[in-house]
């Protein structure tokens, strides 16, 4: 059945419960199921910390086209989802207002906005210079423009910034956006089916009360317009893991994020050494990529010792993806969310990418009951609008937790030296703000030019370390391989 499909209600045969059945009910009467379900599985809201959900419906019934991979309603999955399994009751849920116009220019330029507020299909001009250089067209029409566009967008970023004052407002310690997380979009433009960068503003939001936010990304995709929006400022951190390389497609999307890209190159900026980057090769699995990130993070977290996180959940990092290359499991993903919450600190969680909707509905619901401490039990609700979405070997066979890699696997690059090496090198990286403290965390009154001076200092000294590891390597391959030692070689046997 095509995808489009999963909007319609299914006609069910089996006898209840079943979704057939349960939709006839009354009002009262559905909601006696689902408290049921609550209550046999344990649903509470969660002791010593609050959890908030922030989402308006609206922003489903958007349509990127037909055969564009961003379907937004694979939120509809996912809120029916949890709403099936009783987890709205675990929060407090909000119904966030559109951001308005003056909301999203704290970040993006006007005359993007006014371009955005404007453009419809019907008055589209494709060969218009300024709907080039603002992203949309060309052969790949990464971000179409469809009806209702301002709406959706204003919708999505309304959702994160509500979210972000749940936060700073001490009104939860847990704030969820799962509409949100587009961030590839730039100040002025619209990238990778990101039109306004909701990320962006909301740590703006948070900067008004917070000194330092710490932003991790474990989309597949580089959270670049997050990178860029920060680069001159060493009071967010940003943290990427994600697919880096090319093959015969040419440089996976969007193409940036070595491990050597810190953050501007100029030392005088104060964005330098604030950016960490972790390229990953195709096929990463979930120990690996487990260890990977909790290695890092707890790092990055001990060095720059953040007042907030904001956690990126894109899904298309999970096996399987339309677009993805990971084969990473659903629980695997939330183990992320699972490790930065033994932090205790302030936590925004949204959404990303994600192009296989039923797996993504999936782990943003797994995510939710692991930021209320929530057990899910794995065959999913009778009751579940839309089941047959989930259902048939393909789909998943009805269950919340199926291996995501049964139809694609790929095959894994990433080595047990590489990712040693990874970690050595993200570890050098950190080095720049060990020994370069920002001017927020500054107590000694070192002045801007002793900040950029310790910063070259610790980059020379960086450069000479990796230069003698170098030549230690060497020196080990070749007493390895038996040459070398007085110029002869050597043969076993």
């Amino acid at each position: 059945m095509r995808p489009s499909c999963i909007v319609q209600d299914w006609e069910l045969t089996q006898e209840f419960p079943n979704y057939h059945t349960f939709k006839q009910f009354s009002p009262a009467e559905k909601m006696r199921i689902i408290e049921k379900e609550a209550i046999d599985n344990g649903m509470e809201k969660p002791k010593g910390y609050n959890v908030s959900f922030h989402y308006n419906p609206e922003v489903e019934y958007h349509h990127f086209g037909t055969s564009h991979p961003m379907k937004p309603w694979r939120l509809t999955l996912t809120k029916q989802l949890i709403l099936s399994y009783g987890l709205h009751y675990t929060m407090d849920l909000h119904e966030p207002l559109a951001a308005t116009y003056e909301e999203l220019a704290v970040f993006h330029d006007r005359e993007y906005l006014d371009f955005l507020k404007k453009i419809t299909p019907e008055n589209v001009q494709h060969d218009d210079e300024f709907y080039l250089q603002a992203g949309f067209g060309g052969d790949s029409n990464d971000c179409p423009v469809f009806d209702g566009l301002w709406n959706y967008v204003s919708l999505y970023g309304g959702a994160s910034l509500h979210a972000a004052r749940n936060l700073i407002n001490h009104q939860s310690d847990i704030a969820i956006n799962w509409s949100g997380g587009l961030h590839h979009a730039k100040k002025k433009a619209a990238s990778g089916f990101c039109y306004i960068n909701d990320i962006v503003l909301a740590i703006h939001q948070l900067l008004t009360v917070h000194q330092r936010v710490l932003y991790i990304d474990i989309d597949v995709h580089h959270g670049d317009g997050v990178e860029q929006a920060f680069e001159s400022f060493d009071r967010v951190f940003t943290l990427s893991y994600h697919k880096y390389g090319s093959d015969r497609w040419g440089p996976f999307f969007p193409g940036t994020g070595n491990i050597d890209d810190t953050g501007p190159k100029d030392p005088s900026k104060r964005g330098k050494g604030h950016c960490l980057n972790i390229p990953l090769d195709d096929g990463i699995d979930d120990e690996q990529y487990k260890w990977l990130f909790s290695t890092i993070t707890r790092r990055v977290i001990d060095t720059y010792n953040p007042n907030a996180i904001v956690l990126q959940c894109g899904a298309d990092s999970l096996g399987g993806d339309r677009l993805g290359r990971f084969n990473l499991n659903i629980e695997a993903h939330g183990s992320c969310v699972e490790f930065i919450k033994t932090f205790g600190k302030p936590l925004l969680l949204v959404g990303g990418g994600g192009y296989t909707p039923r797996n993504v509905a999936r782990t943003w619901c797994h995510e939710t009951a692991v930021a209320v401490g929530a057990t899910l039990h794995n065959d999913l609700p009778s009751h579940l609008p839309y089941i047959q979405a989930f259902q048939g070997e393909e789909n998943g066979g009805g269950i919340l937790y199926p291996a995501l890699h049964n139809t694609k696997r790929h095959d894994n690059l990433n080595t047990v030296p590489k990712l040693n090496r990874l970690v050595q090198q993200a570890f050098d990286n950190l080095k720049l703000i060990e020994h370069a403290p920002s001017v927020t965390t500054n107590t000694a009154g070192l002045t801007e030019e002793a900040i950029c001076r310790a910063r070259e200092e610790v980059e020379q000294e960086l450069r000479e370390e990796r230069e003698a590891r170098g030549k230690e390597e060497v020196s080990r391959r070749r007493k390895e391989r038996n040459i070398g030692g007085r110029g002869e070689y050597r043969f076993k046997g």
